[in-house]
């Protein structure tokens, strides 16, 4: 039996276990009952064959000897274990105490598995299947053939598809909370395209780097992107850090990475903007899909004490408005690269390109990554991707140890045309991203050439600096006001010009100014820089307008059509 084909075989078994549920629960309910039961007997199957060592061992060994958990763990032959004397199997030797039981059989659990089950919530819902006659039902279900998960049967790798398959079949039971769950599959394959392009060590070599994701939900990101370098390097190793601020998608992600054999302990629960979990960490690659214009006016205090710190702290560049905090996480994505060199690809709405005027924060974080060199390239995506959006996508691509051609330069590539529509829209996806563009996407970021969807930019192409002009103030003479021999400003002719980088600023003035305001003049000590990425005008065509002519037919067709009732308009 192929992969694909024993995943789906097995997460449809287990996704049919929850039509015990009904009644009880709606559907869009099943995943807080199914998702921590899979988990846990996953975690069953695995410990079965060191169940006794583990239990030898644990009767051996007084409850507070220092290096307990160390010979457990050893015994188990996993980062978890379990000290209790039941499995599922032994659970329903006795139906009328299966609720005390099955909870003696969670507590038995190390540390990390039970982090897991809290924060799932799951207590609540063992109470509730108990009163309702249906937790031996539904535990009697997982111990059946079709729900076996021994490793013998399923490989860490399906596993984890499948866990990924009952999630995303969860989430579309219940559409609008789909998108929080979910990046789809398609952007993050191409994400991790452009991440790995060129990176021959990650491509070829027996080695292992980092990757992080400090809005890691469910972890989909990490576990794509893992998965993808299995396929092409199965000698290289990628690992995971992630955090998480919402507790069920923190226990899913931890759990999946349990599952796989990943060190879930880098796996971290806590709010990313106020509460850095991996402070002083680097990562060789960085990637995410944070919040679109939620506010973070609640980690206002925490944000803005780490900002004072400047370069010591990651938002030393500037601040966003307090009602989108997407620009938080790029400027926490560009802390966490290695000095050495790392590469970011980050999904972001297209607020961060042209938010805010020339000082402002937005402005002087574009400017902090415009100046620095770090930004690689930006990439329109289709739009109605998204389950939860439908709003245009951008992914920005940083690195700062650009390859010498990419130096001082920026790639926009506009592939917002290149989908395929789904026969069956979910939530707001009504689009996919094919394999082959893809493919093509890639490409185009590789070959780094301008054609009609991808444009090269110096850096300071998107510069300007933001003059104020002033205008003097007249008598009721026209005669011009003067003090101390200079001119008084008056503020009601007061006006400001963005004059691009690239030129000069006085000649600019002589050219775009004087010849309408011969008395004018710049007043210096309010000049700011700002910088703003207007990547729609860079790929505007202009469609002339229809003949009038041809409209006018085109009316008359209709007018036709309805009768003679435009007649009289149209005579006059």
């Amino acid at each position: 039996m192929s992969l694909s084909a024993n995943v789906n075989e097995k997460a449809n078994l287990i996704w049919a276990i929850a039509d015990k549920l009904t009644g009880v629960y709606k559907p869009h309910e099943y995943g807080k009952v199914i998702l921590p039961l899979t988990v846990i007997r996953r975690f069953d199957c695995i410990l079965a064959d060191t169940k006794e060592a583990v239990l030898a061992k644990h009767n051996s060994m007084a409850p507070d000897l220092p290096m307990r958990e160390v010979f457990l763990k050893k015994a188990a032959g996993y980062e978890f274990y379990n000290t209790s004397k039941y499995t599922f199997e032994t659970l329903l030797d006795a139906p009328d105490s299966i609720e005390a039981n099955f909870r003696n059989y969670l507590n038995g659990f190390s540390k990390n598995v039970r982090e897991i089950i809290e924060k799932f919530k799951f207590d609540q819902e063992i109470t509730t299947l108990a009163e309702k006659n249906l937790l031996f039902i539904v535990i009697q279900e997982f111990t059946t053939p079709k729900a076996d998960l021994h490793p013998n049967k399923i490989s860490n790798l399906e596993m984890g598809y499948i866990f990924e398959e009952i999630i995303r079949r969860f989430s579309e039971a219940h559409n609008e909370d789909a998108g929080q769950h979910y990046t789809p599959r398609e952007v993050i394959e191409l994400m991790v395209n452009i991440l790995f392009n060129n990176d021959s060590d990650i491509l070829t070599k027996n080695i292992a780097k980092t990757i992080y994701d400090p809005a890691c939900g469910t972890g989909g990101m990490l576990s794509v992107a893992e998965d993808y370098l299995k396929k092409i390097n199965s000698s290289a190793q990628l690992l995971p850090f992630g955090q998480e601020i919402n507790d069920e998608t923190f226990a899913i992600c931890k759990a999946d990475m349990l599952i796989k054999g990943n060190d879930a302990d880098k796996i971290k629960n806590g709010n990313t903007l106020s509460d850095d979990q991996f402070i002083g960490e680097k990562f060789d690659y960085i990637l995410s899909n944070p919040p679109f214009g939620r506010e973070w006016k609640n980690d206002k205090k925490a944000v803005e004490k780490e900002a004072k710190l400047g370069a010591a702290g990651r938002f030393g560049a500037g601040l966003p408005a307090v009602g989108d905090g997407q620009m938080l996480f790029l400027q926490t994505a560009i802390h966490k690269m290695k000095d050495t060199g790392s590469k970011v690809a980050i999904i972001h709405n297209g607020s961060p390109l042209f938010t805010g005027d020339a000082g402002s924060g937005p402005s002087e974080i574009r400017r902090y990554i415009l100046e620095n060199d770090l930004l690689e390239a930006i990439i329109a995506l289709p739009n109605d991707i998204f389950y939860n959006t439908g709003i245009a996508t951008y992914i920005w691509v940083l690195n700062n140890k650009k390859e010498s051609f990419r130096k001082g330069k920026v790639q926009l590539i506009n592939a917002n045309q290149m989908y395929e529509k789904r026969r069956k829209s979910l939530g707001n996806k009504r689009n996919d991203i094919p394999k082959h563009y893809i493919d093509e996407i890639t490409r185009i970021y590789a070959d780094f050439k301008e054609s009609d969807v991808s444009k090269i930019f110096d850096n300071e192409e998107f510069g300007y600096s933001k003059i104020v002009v002033e205008r003097p103030q007249k008598d009721e003479n026209g005669n011009i006001i003067k003090k101390s021999g200079k001119p008084v400003a008056d503020t009601n002719l007061r006006d400001t010009e963005n004059v691009p980088l690239k030129e000069d600023i006085q000649e600019y003035f002589k050219k775009e100014v004087l010849p309408y305001a011969p008395n004018a003049w710049i007043d210096e000590k309010k000049t700011k820089i700002g910088y703003e990425i207007p990547f729609t005008r860079y790929f505007y065509k202009y469609v002339p307008p229809r003949p009038s002519e041809e409209i006018m037919s085109e009316i008359l067709e209709l007018e036709k059509s309805l009768d003679g009732s435009l007649e009289e308009i149209f005579s006059d």
